[in-house]
């Protein structure tokens, strides 16, 4: 160890003292460990370009552990990525691009949003599935880079991780680097309080390659060896283990729970950094050196990257593809290849969404992924394009196996490293499963098509473990999640264009059930969230569904109709598009100046915002056949009919009453 990289690692050091301290929060103890490490992988492992984080064959850094997120951004200070020393100043303030956790889209160099423990494994796997399928279609002249990951504990200790790393040997993942933390220190206390995992062996078993390091944590050359060895591996992803002395040189706090978090405070940051030799009252002190020294490191790779740019500016294969991939968009023309329905068939929403996906294909050539295990079932089976394997990774179509929670993160990793589009399929009441990989997706306006079907009590004699009741309001709750829920095939096909357009995640909701493509559906009309389907002269009221209820409403209005009663039908796919639109579209669209009354297989809640009143389903479902639950439950043609009359009276009559009790009930 040189002296000039001595020097740069305290202050590293002190960094991670003094960013956590100003804020009063944050945490202290793994960044200083961790400090040798960081410093080895930005000036001896890493290739990037700090002038250009954006650049597509750079290695990727996650930071699973993102707790210690004032270690990354130490980093990107000091290699010239666009920080401040204000930034760190600010640690964790209002508006500071130096969050409590990293953040894609809002520091340069942070490659994916992480701090939810374990999400950041899988969003490497993720990101090395990616890779590895680009450089499988376009050549390594194209692509040609790792993954490096630093994670805790807590990482390998959330399942999360477990389904990722078992993917990840699986799939023989060579690219993958994971540098495991095991300082034996949770908030807790020990890690022997509740863990006694032999992370070596586990690993091995998943089919990793693994390095022990012991306790090489201060040992720059031997942390390089052990990563060297593990990137050299092509076959298998690598572990390194490291057992690091959490907080040190901190002569208090060093090797204490307490040190997880903040905990270091201004006698012991002065004592440390007089350790190291210091000022020791000085704060956020970076010698010009130390500096000038991180900022060459930080330019380094520019000329690999220059080197990338010639090789790619002469590719002379499918550039179209290359470019649509990067750009996770479709070739020009790419909408030509939609298909369409005549109305008065009768087709499954998912299996309206598997024709489409494989019509788009091989116009939209970043779209890949598949199913937990539900890949046929759910639509997301992609035909003659090859199945992604160790052996195959060019293969577009991904078995992720019954792994929902890692299936999302992956995605995630998939959609932020680029060059692809991921498509990842699973029943609507699983959607629970991959909960904390959706939020994270709408956290981090990660390109994802989600795609759950089986979307109502309409799945049936699987009963109520299987049909989703709460998960449309749950995830219409979720900011920056586009849910849409189309009426039929032809709406199915405008959500799809919507996804393929739009960024951010895009949550498909589908029928399991045939529902008829219905007359006057438009897919155009879906990218406005709503609209009006039928519209009578001088009508009573409207009539507001979405998915499946929508031909319940058609099929109401005609019951009404036969009665005198004119009713409005609205589809209204997609809350989170409706909203986008100005009150005086949205207002003409559902008529304030007319009852309205919502129909959803699910809960009523959220549906006061637009409607007077809602049929829904508030409790759980029943084991039937798909059209006996819906009736029992009163979503039937007859019972919304019976809820607009009563809309229309502002009163319900006692057998009303009776009716909808005994629906309640039922």
């Amino acid at each position: 160890m040189t002296s000039i990289e001595r020097l740069g690692i305290n202050v590293i050091k002190a960094l991670a003292m003094d960013a956590p301290h100003a804020a009063r929060s944050g945490h202290q103890g793994t960044a200083m460990a961790l400090a040798p490490l960081a410093h080895v992988l930005w000036t001896r492992i890493l290739r990037y370009d700090a002038h250009r984080p954006d650049w597509p064959d750079r290695d990727r850094f996650v930071l699973s552990a993102g707790h210690a997120s004032i270690l990354q951004y130490a980093m990107l200070y000091l290699t010239g990525h666009g920080l401040t020393l204000e930034d760190l100043r600010s640690f964790r303030q209002w508006g500071s691009p130096t969050p409590g956790h990293p953040e894609v889209g809002c520091t340069p160099g942070v490659e994916v949003t992480t701090g939810p423990l374990g999400q950041g494994i899988a969003n490497a796997a993720g990101m090395a599935i990616a890779e590895s399928q680009m450089r499988a279609r376009y050549g390594a002249d194209v692509c040609d880079h790792r993954i490096f990951v630093i994670a805790g504990d807590g990482d390998l200790s959330e399942g999360v991780s477990h389904e990722a790393a078992s993917l990840a040997g699986h799939l023989g993942l060579g690219r993958l680097v994971v540098v495991y933390d095991d300082n034996e220190v949770t908030i807790d206390g020990g890690t022997d309080l509740a863990l006694s995992d032999d992370a070596a062996a586990r690993f091995r078993a998943y089919g990793w390659h693994v390095v022990e390091l012991g306790g090489a944590a201060e040992d720059l050359d031997g942390l390089e060896a052990g990563l060297r060895d593990a990137a050299a591996v092509e076959d298998r992803p690598s572990l390194v283990i490291l057992h690091s002395v959490i907080a040190h040189p901190a002569p208090q706090a060093s090797g204490t729970p307490a040190a997880h978090g903040y905990a270091i405070f201004d006698e012991e940051i002065a004592a440390a950094k007089d350790l190291m030799g210091l000022p020791a009252a000085a704060t956020f002190h970076v010698p010009s050196e130390v500096l000038d020294y991180y900022r060459r490191a930080g330019t380094a790779g520019q000329d690999e990257r220059f080197a990338w740019e010639a090789r790619t500016a002469a590719f002379d294969g499918d550039r179209d593809g290359l470019e649509a991939c990067l750009a996770a968009t479709g070739r020009a023309g790419w909408t030509d290849m939609l298909p369409s329905f005549e109305p008065g068939r009768s087709v499954a929403t998912r299996k309206a969404s598997s024709a489409t996906l494989q019509a788009l294909l091989p116009v939209v050539p970043g779209l890949t992924g598949g199913g937990a295990d539900l890949t046929g079932n759910t639509g997301t089976a992609i035909a003659d394009a090859g199945v992604f394997s160790a052996g195959g990774p060019g293969g577009r179509q991904i078995y992720f196996g019954v792994r929902e929670h890692a299936m999302g993160a992956v995605a995630n990793g998939m959609a932020l490293h680029g060059g692809a589009i991921p498509v990842v399929g699973t029943f609507l009441v699983f959607a629970d499963y991959m909960r904390p990989a959706v939020r994270l997706a709408a956290l981090s306006e990660a390109k994802v098509v989600f795609v759950w079907s089986h979307d109502s009590v309409g799945v049936g004699e699987d009963g109520p473990t299987h049909q989703p009741i709460e998960h449309l309001a749950s995830l219409r709750a979720i900011p920056n999640l586009r849910v849409i829920r189309p009426a039929d095939a032809t709406e199915t096909v405008g959500a799809w264009r919507i996804a393929v357009e739009s960024e951010g995640p895009t949550a498909l909701i589908l029928t399991r059930q045939d529902v008829p493509v219905l007359e006057g559906t438009r897919a155009d009309a879906v990218s406005s969230g709503g609209y009006a389907l039928l519209e009578p002269a001088e009508p009573s009221l409207t009539l507001v569904g979405t998915g499946s209820e929508v031909a319940v409403c058609c099929d109401a209005a005609a019951l009404l109709a036969a009665e005198g009663v004119a009713a409005r039908v609205v589809s209204l796919p997609s809350w989170e598009l409706f909203a986008d639109q100005p009150y005086p579209e949205q207002a003409r669209v559902l008529r304030p100046d007319l009852p309205s009354l919502a129909v959803e297989a699910g809960s009523t809640m959220g549906w006061s915002r637009w409607t007077d009143e809602a049929v829904g389903i508030d409790r759980f479902g029943a084991s039937a056949p798909g059209a006996v639950v819906m009736e029992q439950l009163g979503i039937s043609p007859s019972n919304v009919a019976c809820r607009a009359r009563a809309l229309l009276a502002g009163t319900r009559t006692e057998a009303e009453r009776v009716v909808e009790s005994q629906y309640a009930a039922s």
